[in-house]
């Protein structure tokens, strides 16, 4: 059985910054699964992709492009007293 000692983390892991934000991109799986991606901001609110990625490298690629299409902001939370106009 698996449990989260077993997970194992690319190194492919990095911070991204974009107009003057950050989020972390983690990528990671369990032994004999492929790569799972999530986006985790400053707040430690976590975007998840549905579904799996053959490499990490896939993964990275598809993190970079969806945050790059969608804008930083997309991937942050918005503080609990902020509301939408």
């Amino acid at each position: 059985m698996n449990d989260e000692h077993d997970l194992i983390d690319s190194p492919l892991n990095q911070t991204y910054t974009a107009n003057g934000r950050s989020v972390e991109i983690h990528i990671y799986r369990m032994p004999n699964t492929s790569w799972t991606l999530e986006v985790v901001d400053d707040q430690n609110n976590s975007t998840v992709w549905d579904g799996e990625f053959s490499t990490d490298k896939e993964a990275l690629d598809t993190a970079l492009e969806d945050i790059k299409a969608e804008g930083i902001e997309a991937f942050i939370a918005r503080p609990p007293n902020q509301h939408l106009h």
